[in-house]
């Protein structure tokens, strides 16, 4: 039987704990960080906080607004000066509206340029963050794409007949668009009026960036260029947005530099005939893994080359590398452990896994061949030749392991880590133009050098 004391001591230390836990209770998740990530595709808009929160969302129109409404949470600063994080060219998002709904409820109210298909989930503390929210914001109405740009297409060919004697030179990708070069609109306006085979039996050369433009050949001859098989080079540089990738000593992130060095490549490749350039990200926002490789299979790409430039456990590791993917184990314990942290960018970045795109991406990664792979090996040898020739190897042989981002059905692929951001000195070399533009030259030299032996095979037509 319990003693009256030792009922008075049980009672009193019951209601210190509720006491003592019942402000942790009330006060619910405290903001840590507001994040909006504004891009063509699709605006991300991402609440970090120190506990779960959950919300409910509903859409309206006339005008386009999406209503938030988060529980456990309290109006402070952060959500205050949320407005001022919204870019005046965000494609998306025109203004934000905060308040405090109910004593525990915050209402945000989205005030949208067009009508979206919001995807709203949580995800889990990961890496350097805490709980998330995740806002992302599709367009509603994207309509088709392709036959947009085919009518679009058979309008300038209309113009152009109609001012038959024009000889002026089409802008290049960069001058036309430089702010969205991965546009699908782009690859299509640029490859229509091409014939989908080579001539029999004359493999494609490809003329140095560098040289001197071909004489000008009179119009009856037009239509022989276009024999021509053009060659569609894609080019992912890794990580971005929500995903910054390794941080160097100095706190340099590997998603910057990777899209300078991207930017270069693609230059240099658009400045050379007969080839064309697709990117999968051209901005800083978070493009989920099997995103990069549909966009690359989307547009019929001939060659997939992921920019990277990895860190390490320790400052000593140095030098680039070229990965390709393995059908069977990792070539090495090094290349399965940078396998393992390239492919974990979807859970860094955020992905809803329970979305019906991401079941069929599954599938979609499970089925690359033999074949390609011989190919991208094919590819990945004078690249790395190409690049010991210019920078520091980290390893002599071209790695092998199972990156999400090369499985590819179709398209050789490979992964060129180009230094260790972890290193200081490769950090900081790095951050030279000098630098950057080596490494491009030292890829499109390998990518080049792999063509003029290994002429595509005719790509299917995309607008028929």
């Amino acid at each position: 039987m319990m003693t009256p004391p030792r009922r008075r001591f049980l009672v009193q230390s019951s209601s210190l704990v509720l006491l003592l836990t019942a402000p942790m209770i009330a006060r619910g998740a405290t903001l840590m960080s507001i994040r909006v990530w504004p891009a063509p595709e699709y605006t991300r808009l991402t609440l970090e906080s120190d506990g779960p929160l959950s919300a409910t969302h509903q859409v309206l129109s006339d005008p386009p607004r999406l209503v938030v409404d988060i529980q456990g949470l309290q109006l402070d600063n952060q959500l205050r000066d949320l407005a001022g994080k919204v870019k005046a060219d965000d494609p998306f998002i025109k203004d934000v509206r905060v308040g405090q709904f109910k004593p525990d409820v915050v209402r945000l109210v989205i005030d949208l340029k067009q009508a979206v298909k919001p995807q709203v989930f949580s995800l889990l503390p990961v890496a350097a963050y805490q709980n998330r929210l995740v806002f992302d914001l599709y367009p509603a109405h994207s309509g088709d794409r392709l036959m947009a740009f085919m009518q679009q297409q058979e309008a300038l060919d209309r113009e152009r007949q109609l001012g038959a004697g024009s000889t002026a030179p089409p802008q290049t990708l960069a001058q036309a668009q430089p702010q969205q070069s991965d546009s699908l609109g782009d690859w299509i306006r640029q490859h229509r009026s091409e014939l989908d085979s080579r001539q029999a039996g004359q493999p494609q050369q490809f003329a140095r960036a560098d040289a001197p433009p071909p004489a000008q050949r009179p119009d009856p001859v037009r239509r022989d260029r276009r024999n021509f098989r053009s060659v569609l080079l894609a080019i992912d540089p890794g990580h971005g947005g929500e995903d910054p990738g390794a941080t160097g000593p100095s706190g340099v992130h590997e998603k910057d530099v990777v899209l300078l060095i991207a930017r270069h490549l693609r230059d240099l490749a658009m400045s050379t005939p007969h080839m064309q350039v697709m990117m999968t990200r051209d901005s800083d926002y978070f493009v989920p893994l099997w995103t990069r490789v549909e966009k690359a299979q989307s547009a019929n790409a001939d060659l997939f080359t992921s920019i990277h430039a990895d860190g390490w456990f320790t400052p000593e590791a140095r030098g680039a590398s070229v990965y390709c993917l393995s059908d069977g184990g990792a070539s090495s314990v090094e290349a399965r452990l940078m396998a393992q942290r390239e492919n974990a960018a979807d859970a860094i970045g955020g992905i809803d896994i329970n979305s019906r795109s991401y079941q069929v991406a599954k599938v979609l990664l499970d089925m690359s061949t033999t074949a390609k792979i011989n190919a991208s090996l094919k590819m990945a040898r004078p690249t790395l030749g190409k690049m010991g020739e210019l920078v520091h190897l980290h390893s002599k042989q071209v790695q092998q392991a199972g990156f999400a981002v090369l499985k590819s059905p179709t398209i050789p692929s490979m992964l060129v880590e180009t230094a260790f951001i972890s290193n200081p000195e490769e950090e900081a070399r790095l951050q030279t133009p000098a630098y950057r533009k080596q490494i491009a030259r030292a890829i499109f030299e390998g990518l080049r050098a792999y063509l003029d032996t290994n002429p595509p095979l005719a790509r299917r037509r995309i607008l028929t």
